[in-house]
């Protein structure tokens, strides 16, 4: 089959599953639709020629994003690209995917020998690398904001003990502190500016950022707010409470590194093997693929689990939760 009628063949099929994905329409929040409205005007006064070029060019990405923004789809998109803090339109997003999936699909065809099992091994692989980078982006961007907490709450605290509200304590700390937590409470600033419940602007900010440390103080702030009591004392209680769980974590990372990294050596050294491998002596490799090759692939497979089964089992052996 030729490579180019190959990779044709899968770049219909993907768009497909996109097409069939976007018929799963649903509502977009109102909250969302106005604040990003407040967003890109104030961008847009600072907008560039270039940018502007930029934008015209980028027609299909636009329209893909205008039919996948309104869906379920494209709002959980926007919310995983939200909370790796990436500057991608969802469709992007998509683009980058199908992308990643035809090049990956094109590597394997060429390099596997023409054949189609790689080149589907190939697209399986692409569709997987775009959200690896994402999550690693957000694993990172959560550790962040999870160490600027405690910082944040003595801010609040110092606010609130001068006399200031807790809008204006909030405003301070998207003033005072470095991202990415100024980021996030500057939208919610934004969001109540615009109308929204102080409630539901913390909402916002707990789908955005998966923390239980930030949950600890919303739930704090929301029942203050009902029962009353001294929200600087609650806060600065689940302060000292957030620095001393991030100390032991802290210390519990550093016995259980040794684990973390075996486990990903020993997870990776089978794998780069059958590359070398692959590369000095291919006729060897190709074994698994004779005839019968039920048995060949059965034993990939089965490699293939107990690869994964060994990570995660190591990776749960150094897990300790504070």
């Amino acid at each position: 089959m030729p490579p180019l009628l190959l990779i044709g063949i899968l770049l219909a099929v993907i768009l497909l599953v996109v097409g069939l994905v976007v018929t799963l329409t649903s509502e977009k929040s109102l909250v969302d639709q106005r604040l990003e409205s407040y967003l890109q005007q104030e961008m847009g006064a600072e907008a560039t020629e270039a940018e502007v070029k930029q934008a015209r060019a980028a027609v299909l990405t636009n329209w893909i994003t205008k039919k996948v923004e309104q869906t379920n789809f494209g709002d959980n998109i926007a919310r995983e690209l939200a909370r790796a803090d990436l500057k991608f339109k969802t469709g992007e997003y998509i683009a980058l995917i199908i992308i990643s999936s035809a090049l990956t699909a094109a590597f394997g065809y060429f390099f596997g020998g023409s054949s189609l099992l790689f080149a589907f091994l190939g697209l399986i692989f692409g569709l997987f690398i775009p959200r690896f980078f994402v999550r690693r982006q957000q694993g990172q961007r959560l550790r962040k904001f999870n160490d600027q907490l405690p910082d944040m709450l003595n801010l609040m605290v110092n606010g609130l003990r001068t006399g200031f509200s807790a809008l204006q304590a909030m405003e301070a700390v998207s003033r005072e502190l470095p991202s990415p937590i100024s980021d996030e409470f500057r939208r919610v600033v934004q969001e109540m500016q615009l109308g929204v419940p102080m409630e539901g602007a913390l909402d916002n900010l707990q789908r955005r950022i998966a923390s239980d440390d930030l949950d600890l103080a919303v739930t704090a702030i929301n029942i203050q707010r009902e029962v009353g009591g001294n929200l600087a004392e609650i806060l600065d209680v689940i302060s000292y409470t957030i620095r001393e769980r991030i100390r032991i974590q802290g210390e519990v990372r550093a016995v259980t590194a040794q684990v973390s990294y075996s486990g990903k050596f020993l997870s990776l050294m089978p794998i780069i093997l059958a590359l070398v491998l692959w590369g000095l002596n291919r006729d060897y490799m190709m074994q698994f693929f004779e005839e019968p090759i039920t048995c060949g692939i059965s034993m990939l497979v089965l490699a293939g689990i107990m690869l994964i089964a060994g990570y995660f089992v190591l990776n749960k052996v150094g897990s300790v939760e504070i």
